[in-house]
């Protein structure tokens, strides 16, 4: 199956340099529940977001998913995006190299 890399921002950069509110860590806990989901049928590889505090500040995650409407779907269904806490893009991406004991 083909896989896909997934960036995400926050719409409000201040959520990570000021601290979010309480409906925006309502939004992430719902996101990180999402993603926890997809792992666990398989449909996620990895996810994880950078340490910055600014503007620059984005999430990646790498996806297996059938096809482009799939991910799209996966996308839309992020409550993190589908609550506009986050703006996300996709892009359909090959694995070149992988560490021997992540085997997709």
């Amino acid at each position: 199956m083909p896989t896909y890399i997934y960036r995400i921002q926050p719409v409000r950069p201040e959520m990570l340099s000021d601290g979010p509110t309480d409906e925006e860590t309502r939004i992430t806990d719902q996101h990180f529940a999402y993603l926890q989901r997809l792992k666990d049928q398989g449909t996620l590889l990895l996810a994880g977001r950078t340490l910055d505090s600014d503007y620059s500040a984005f999430g990646i995650a790498i996806f297996v998913a059938r096809d482009d409407e799939h991910m799209r779907r996966l996308t839309l269904g992020d409550p993190g995006v589908a609550q506009k806490l986050f703006r996300a893009e996709w892009h359909p991406f090959r694995i070149a190299l992988l560490a021997d004991d992540m085997a997709v």
